[in-house]
């Protein structure tokens, strides 16, 4: 292994401080990263894929594209890659690896070396997936929704980190951790691994009253899953709004939409005229899902003192207001 111009640097991962150096290598020498999640997206979990079927599916890819001309412009990387001493995988940096092997076809000398940072041979997986969160998550935020849910639902499943602690390293809510790495493993579970729906199951697992069918129908999400794969559930939205309102009235609506194809316009029409997206009605029930919402005690719990008084205070005010309405409504 060569590597030109060589200077030695730190990075700070995971509260630990890791010595690397900094120079050029060619980068025929390089290895793309299988487990880096974007690859690992796009391979769809295919972890035996060779390195020039990664290198043929990235270089197809758009962002890839975007990139060779911005590095032809640049006459060069901005942003090294990073490397893993040894056997000199791209733990972060693969798009633009890829975009540098279709540059080097047509040119191999001008494009035959690439600017990279070498972390040691003995880095730790832990430290390799804080390093990627901390690149894509807190930082660039370039991941898709579904990347970023797989990079945390492999730090928790396979290497066994807490949503806690994963969720004070990305400076994230552990209710929002938890969610992602729900959603990733509803989709994994149910052999789903289009990137492109991954809302429509974001937004199924939001909603409180699709909640509730789940638990008092074991065969809901056989079902959901099936009508949106086939598109009789067109859109992410449709989930939201029509297949919550069927979900908030349920009844015969419900069993009609569980047990026809074709009926979610249907069902949803009837779901309407009983009052299931009049608006007062719906903010109503918002506000009766955020206040019975077992977790929200907890929430409470985990807020500073001074702003649990002001809590108390408003829901007190509340409660008031609530009695003044009902003893003019019943």
């Amino acid at each position: 292994m060569e590597m030109g111009g060589r200077t030695t640097d730190s990075l700070t991962i995971a509260n630990q401080e890791i010595a690397v150096r900094c120079g050029q290598m060619r980068q025929a020498e390089l290895q793309f990263y299988a487990d880096n999640p974007r690859v690992y997206t796009i391979l769809g979990g295919e972890k035996e894929a060779s390195q020039d079927e990664i290198e043929e599916r990235l270089s197809a890819m758009d962002h890839v594209r975007v990139l060779i001309r911005s590095i032809r412009a640049n006459g060069g990387l901005i942003d090294p890659v990073l490397v893993r001493d040894g056997d000199f995988v791209v733990l972060e940096g693969n798009s633009r690896l890829a975009a540098y092997r279709v540059l080097a076809k047509a040119d191999p000398i001008r494009w035959g070396k690439i600017k990279v940072t070498l972390l040691p041979a003995d880095v730790t997986d832990d430290v390799v997936l804080a390093l990627l969160g901390e690149y894509h998550i807190i930082g660039r935020k370039d991941w898709a929704p579904y990347e970023q849910a797989g990079y945390l639902w492999r730090r928790c499943q396979i290497h066994g980190v807490e949503p806690s602690r994963i969720a004070s390293e990305m400076g994230m809510s552990s209710k929002l951790v938890s969610h992602l790495i729900a959603v990733y493993s509803f989709m994994r579970e149910h052999g789903d691994d289009d990137v492109s729906r991954w809302s429509y199951y974001d937004e199924f697992l939001k909603s409180h009253y699709i909640r509730r069918v789940r638990k008092a129908d074991p065969t809901f999400d056989k079902v959901i899953v099936q009508k949106i794969k086939t598109g009789e559930i067109p859109r992410a939205i449709d989930v939201r709004e029509k297949v919550t309102a069927i979900c908030r009235v349920r009844g015969k609506t419900l069993t009609t939409f569980i047990g026809t194809k074709g009926s979610l316009e249907k069902c949803f029409e009837r779901a309407v005229s009983r009052g299931a997206t009049n608006e007062w009605v719906n903010r109503l029930r918002k506000f009766r899902g955020l206040i019975c919402d077992p977790d929200t005690k907890d929430d409470f719990q985990e807020i500073g003192e001074d702003h649990l008084k002001k809590c108390v205070y408003e829901l007190k005010k509340i409660h008031v207001a609530i009695g003044r309405i009902l003893s003019r409504l019943e």
